[in-house]
């Protein structure tokens, strides 16, 4: 396993499951997000580029944080800290917050914050080639995990709105999970689906995930799995 270049200065590594890509600039390099049964994914970018490495987390679910314990220092948005299931001293994390801007050397990235699959996802938005790099919220063809502690249908709902807003500096989008790239026109139609779920407008095939009874809502697209009830929240 290692990474393919997918675009200038980008690389992607693909599970089967998950993906995590590498970026590079001028002075810096930067993993977005660092596999699940990938734990060497320092080790993989050294055999891209020697340079100074940092390690971004869309979010910190655990197929996202797969090597993260092969770096000293973790940027992620500080919603996301609740979610982070390790035992890492504060020391280790680096808030990112909506807006800021990680700048690798002539290639400036944006983080945009979708809460609502997890308190803290969030996106980085590559201001130059439009590339977006989402985590999970956005998929084509792909199960987005709402069911659990702090998964909240009516924030994500409102995390894309706000995302349509943002278009004219978006291109492709390079999700984590399922299809990739997408184009922005996904993104409604996920919409769409999300609150016909939430009106209770569609009725869910009962499945098991992780040993629990979730709710499962093909919206065509793709597909939600919900707490189940109703509503597709407990």
């Amino acid at each position: 396993m290692g990474f393919e270049k997918i675009a200038e200065n980008t690389w992607v590594c693909d599970e089967g499951h998950v993906r995590f890509f590498l970026l590079t600039g001028e002075r810096q390099a930067l993993l977005v997000d660092s596999g699940m049964e990938t734990k060497n994914a320092r080790d993989l970018a050294r055999e891209v580029t020697d340079l100074p490495l940092l390690l971004f987390n869309t979010h910190a679910d655990r197929d996202h944080t797969g090597s993260n314990e092969q770096f000293d220092q973790i940027l992620m948005n500080s919603a996301e800290f609740v979610n982070y299931a390790s035992s890492h001293p504060s020391r280790k994390m680096v808030p990112v917050f909506d807006g800021d801007i990680l700048d690798l050397g002539r290639r400036p990235l944006k983080a945009i914050a979708l809460p609502g699959h997890t308190p803290g996802s969030t996106a980085l938005l590559d201001i130059k080639s439009g590339m977006l790099f989402s985590g999970d919220p956005i998929q084509q063809d792909g199960r987005i995990f709402m069911f659990g502690p702090m998964r909240d249908l009516a924030a994500y709902i409102l995390s894309l709105k706000r995302l349509l807003t943002l278009t004219d500096g978006i291109g492709e989008i390079f999700p984590c999970h399922g299809k990739y790239p997408v184009g922005m026109d996904l993104v409604p139609a996920l919409i769409a689906g999300a609150e016909k779920i939430e009106k209770g407008e569609l009725r869910p095939r009962i499945t098991e995930v992780f040993g629990k009874s979730v709710a499962e809502y093909d919206i065509g697209c793709s597909t939600f799995l919900c707490d189940a009830g109703p509503s597709g929240r407990s």
